[in-house]
């Protein structure tokens, strides 16, 4: 629900309206699991999307994936109306686009190896300077010779052509050390053993294409199928690096517009940090810093406030706390930190109402007047329009069916580029060292010939005439030998 330029996301003492003029200050939206923070995301984005406001977001379990179809009135959303003081349920579908890195569940999602260039693929493999400098080799000998880089196997052919040529290009280029382009080969494997290959290549998606509104200007709602991409968390920070980054680099400054260009969600954020690598911990925390002159808002959905890091938490002006539970030592602190980020109510113990909320109700405090956080307010949490829960398979297949990019992205294509003129170069000088070989061979069999085969018009050759001629001075003094024997047993003298 839409309302003078803000966002209704449920009711505590008042309305609680996030406001899109402070939207792209970022956000956070925690809680522990089943207390209702996929319910106030897609509240959130079918917001934005009523604004005109593209959204994307990681759909790690399915659940948002409803929101493609109008939802089904039931009691509890009828209670729930009232309490908030919405009139009557308004059930609506929302323009959606699925994507999917491995094409199964979406449109499939690639780059081209030359969009991710050297700098990033170097901090994503976490090369170190000397092995970054034989990536760079690799791209720079790569430009140099008019060979495009468009997937993996362009890369993985590069490195073997690299290190094959590593004499002639250390003189060009600097030293290139057999251990560094050995050590990109084996980051490469594994990139590749979590399903890169798949990732990049092309049609590139073209970054605009998440940026698009309805011919009624409602925002597109993009919901990228993260199932298994966050089982394979490599690729995952891969593409989200790849994401950002170009994001960062095509949309032009705006200052603070009256609504976002665009808003992303992150769902299962601690999924992102954990183990993710430094490039990518970097980028995200430039991203929460400053992308928002560029109009990108940026909400992360997790279970625990401490799952983010301090340095990217304290970008988030808008939250939304639902329950936590408090079991454990580190649980209590979780509950404590998350207390300490708001502002205070003289009228709520802020610390233990987070232990009592109930499910769909939430700590909320967004961003007002000149960008100040407002006082925390327990709220009841608005019911979405769309389905709460996920579509079948037939029914994604079918929003699939309709949506603006079908066609576009579906096919794969494989143009000539690195790897197939590294093949060609290759099987040309094998070619020619067969040939060489057998010109050599051939040389040889000539001279063969000419001493031991036949000699010219069917005489013999030079072998046979010099075996001949021995043959015959060996027999003659074998006869010349025996004779004399012969007459001088039987007491005779030549004369």
């Amino acid at each position: 629900m839409l309302t003078d330029g803000k966002i209704f996301v449920g009711k505590s003492t008042k309305p609680e309206y996030l406001d899109l003029k402070l939207a792209n200050r970022h956000g956070l939206i925690t809680g522990a699991t089943g207390t209702g923070k996929t319910v106030s995301l897609q509240v959130l984005a079918e917001g934005f999307s009523n604004a005109g406001v593209p959204v994307f977001a990681a759909d790690i379990k399915g659940d948002l994936s409803g929101v493609a179809t109008a939802g089904t009135q039931k009691d509890f959303i009828d209670k729930r109306l009232e309490k908030v003081g919405l009139p009557a349920f308004d059930p609506k579908a929302y323009p959606t686009v699925f994507w999917d890195v491995f094409g199964e569940q979406g449109h499939p999602i690639r780059a081209t190896v030359s969009d991710m260039g050297p700098l990033l693929l170097s901090r994503l493999l976490e090369l170190n300077d000397t092995q970054e400098g034989v990536l760079n080799i690799m791209f720079r000998v790569a430009e140099d010779e008019g060979m495009a880089m468009l997937d993996l196997a362009d890369l993985r052919s590069m490195a073997l052509a690299v290190g094959e040529r590593s004499k002639e290009l250390s003189m060009k280029y600097g030293n290139v050390a057999s251990a560094s382009v050995g050590a990109i080969q084996r980051r490469l494997l594994v990139l590749e053993e979590q399903g890169a290959d798949q990732f990049f290549g092309e049609p590139a998606l073209d970054i605009q294409d998440l940026i698009k509104t309805t011919y009624d200007d409602r925002g597109f709602i993009n919901l990228l199928a993260a199932d298994q991409l966050f089982q394979k968390p490599r690729l995952y920070a891969t593409f989200l690096l790849w994401l950002l980054t170009r994001l960062w680099d095509e949309m032009p400054e705006v200052g603070d517009p009256d609504k976002p260009k665009l808003v992303f969600f992150f769902d299962e954020a601690h999924l992102l940090f954990d183990e993710a690598p430094k490039a990518l911990i970097e980028r995200v925390e430039q991203v929460a810093r400053l992308i928002r002159s560029k109009g990108v808002g940026v909400y992360f959905i997790t279970q625990n406030p401490l799952d983010v890091p301090d340095t990217v938490s304290s970008q988030l002006g808008n939250r939304i706390q639902h329950a936590l539970r408090a079991y454990t030592p580190k649980e209590q602190r979780a509950v404590r930190a998350a207390a300490e980020t708001f502002r205070p109510n003289p009228d709520l113990d802020t610390e233990r109402v987070i232990l009592e909320l109930g499910v769909g109700e939430a700590l909320v405090s967004f961003l007002e007047n000149k960008g100040e956080p407002s006082i925390v307010q327990r709220t009841l949490i608005r019911p979405p329009n769309g389905r709460i829960g996920p579509l079948t398979a037939a029914e994604r297949a079918e929003v699939s069916g309709r949506s603006p990019y079908a066609g576009k992205y579906d096919t794969a294509i494989d143009r000539e580029s690195a790897h197939e003129i590294l093949a060609t170069r290759r099987e040309k000088l094998a070619k020619q060292k067969a040939a060489e070989a057998a010109a050599e061979e051939g040389r040889k069999g000539s001279w063969a010939n000419v001493v031991f085969g036949r000699g010219p018009r069917g005489g013999r050759s030079l072998g046979e005439q010099v075996a001949r001629d021995v043959g015959r001075s060996i027999m003659r003094r074998m006869i010349g030998s025996v004779t004399r024997s012969v007459m001088r047993s039987l007491g005779l003298r030549r004369r």
